[in-house]
């Protein structure tokens, strides 16, 4: 039988990660106290620093500044296809016409 893979809410990733850094608590303790694995935790705290040095990071981002950023990177990436598309097609077009 396979253990099913556990999904945490950001909030709660933030939550662990704050209990790291602000209150001096150890990853194991934390693990062992909140029963989460403690890759996850380091894994997280890769992430938290990764951001909060301005990196992209590995995985779902956690802070919101960051998610807004990746949310603007992925706005901007569509409207550059559709900008291709549009003079790829006003190029046709014109083509067309003469």
């Amino acid at each position: 039988m396979t253990k099913q893979r556990r999904h945490f809410d950001i909030s709660l990733k933030l939550e662990v990660v704050r209990m790291i850094k602000e209150q001096g608590l150890s990853t194991t303790q934390v693990s062992h106290s909140m029963d989460i694995g403690e890759t996850a935790i380091r894994r997280w705290l890769k992430q938290y620093e990764a951001e909060q040095s301005g990196q992209r990071g590995i995985g779902n981002p956690l802070t919101v500044e960051q998610q807004r950023i990746r949310q603007l990177e992925q706005e901007n990436r569509q409207l550059r296809m559709d900008v291709t598309i549009l003079k790829n097609a006003s190029a046709f077009f014109a083509r067309e016409m003469k």
